[in-house]
């Protein structure tokens, strides 16, 4: 399967601000910091800062992100939300629940079944109709390169089992 099918149309719209980013494998910017010139990532900023997972996501790493987008925060009951980010341990949870350890392409995504998650469990990743879903969630932009790492976008927010 071509990684170009892989891409749905709502993937590109939201990938073109990534292009250069995406293509250039001598990315500067960080994961956090590439999160925050994106734009849309801002719940996301926000509840990496109120877990203290600002530092671990700048160091070397390198880390795989599936990063939920502010379209898939909103898709959690705003009291659901303001809940999670006051409580520390929970949200750290959900959160390293979206991470994986090391750089994996979406080239690579796609032949895997599962991945270990550093918050310790597995996501179950799914290829149906040309689209990549992780625990469930659509994969709606991919090989977003940064400085220690990749992120692949996500339409919704995971939780840990």
């Amino acid at each position: 399967m071509k990684l170009s099918h892989l891409i749905s149309a709502t993937a590109l719209a939201v990938s073109l601000m990534f292009t250069a980013q995406a293509h250039n494998h001598e990315a500067k910017a960080d994961i956090v910091d590439t999160a925050v010139a994106a734009g849309n990532f801002s719940t996301l900023v926000t509840a990496v800062k109120a877990a203290g997972l600002v530092d671990t996501l700048k160091s070397d790493g390198p880390f795989t992100v599936f990063a939920p987008n502010d379209a898939a925060f909103a898709k959690i009951p705003a009291a659901d939300l303001n809940t999670l980010i006051a409580d520390k341990d929970a949200l750290t949870k959900v959160l390293t629940y979206h991470v994986v350890a090391g750089k994996v392409m979406a080239a690579d995504v796609v032949k895997l079944n599962s991945a270990k998650t550093v918050q310790g469990q597995e996501l179950a990743i799914t290829v149906k109709d040309g689209k990549v879903y992780v625990d469930g969630a659509q994969v709606i932009a991919t090989d977003i390169v940064t400085s220690n790492g990749v992120i692949h976008v996500l339409e919704s927010v995971i939780m840990p089992k």
